[in-house]
């Protein structure tokens, strides 16, 4: 049985590489809230850590992950009870264990909700997921199976307030204003989307992994508020008829998605997985030539 393992130090010497080059010593004082945007807006590449295979969640841990090398924190709620307390105890040990090395008062946190983006109907009838995990704090939310263009608008709209042209209730403001640091008008204000808000703290982030998500890559992509694409390589092969994610038919797949990120200057990410630390070095290292923007590793243990 396979047992996946993050391959944390070889993210975290590149990620040390990574804040030497930009001058990065000491806590500096962030400019920005979320610091997977922060870096996003600059150029540079971005890490993160998690799981995508359920999150259990509580303050304790939260503490502990406040110091994390990783640039945002995958919390999985797909394969994971729909655990909103835990996630809450969760964020406040973030805040409480923080800031973070780089200056920002939590690691940025990204949820991926267990809301499968099929179709606008199913979006639209569990928006309140979306809005409970937002009223947590978090740092942005991602819409599993995306296969769906009318899917992806719906989901936007449940992230954003009235006030920026979504549906999003505004009743959670004050607990998220408390995780953030700021008022709950502050966080009313910037608690928006980016890139289509350059103000925005929040990635929409819609998880590519089947044929059909494939099919309607560019209509999706082209969804205003949608703030990045991760490609999902396990159900990806089995929508695809194969049985392994590195199978050609797959690999094609993946490019074909990349390469309308790139013509459309969307954040690519994905994640590396391989049998050592060295391939994982190496395969990172190839991902990142080839345009993907936001990474992780993670080695297989057998």
């Amino acid at each position: 049985m396979e047992r996946a393992i993050s391959c944390r130090r070889v993210l975290a010497i590149l990620f040390v590489a990574a804040a030497t080059s930009v001058g990065v010593t000491g806590a500096p004082k962030a400019t920005r809230i979320n610091r997977a945007i922060d870096l996003l807006a600059q150029g540079q590449p971005v890490y993160y850590t998690g799981s995508h295979e359920g999150t259990d969640g509580n303050f304790e841990q939260g503490v502990k992950d406040a110091q994390t090398w990783a640039d945002y924190i995958s919390y999985d709620m797909e394969h994971a009870p729909f655990d909103v307390k835990g996630l809450a105890d969760y964020m406040r040990g973030l805040a409480k264990g923080g800031p973070t090395k780089s200056g920002h008062r939590t690691p940025a946190v990204i949820v991926n909700v267990p809301v499968n983006g099929t179709d606008e109907a199913s979006v639209r009838a569990n928006a309140w997921m979306f809005q409970q995990v937002l009223a947590t704090g978090v740092h942005g939310v991602l819409l599993c199976h995306a296969d769906d263009p009318g899917a992806a608008r719906a989901f936007v709209d449940a992230v954003r307030f009235p006030s920026h042209g979504g549906r999003r209730g505004v009743h959670g403001n004050s607990t998220a204003a408390q995780i953030w640091g700021v008022s709950p008008d502050e966080y009313a204000r910037r608690a928006d989307v980016w890139p289509l808000n350059p103000d925005g703290e929040l990635l929409a982030i819609m998880q590519i992994e089947s044929a059909a998500g494939i099919q309607h890559r560019e209509e999706i992509m082209s969804v205003p508020g949608v703030g990045g694409v991760l490609i999902g390589p396990y159900d990806l092969s089995r929508s695809l008829g194969e049985k392994s994610f590195d199978a050609p038919k797959v690999e094609e797949g993946v490019q074909t998605v990349l390469k309308t990120c790139l013509l459309k200057k969307m954040p690519c990410a994905y994640p590396v997985v391989a049998e050592t630390a060295a391939a994982g070095r190496e395969q990172l290292a190839r991902r990142q030539m080839e345009g993907f923007r936001i990474v992780t590793v993670n080695v297989n243990r057998r």
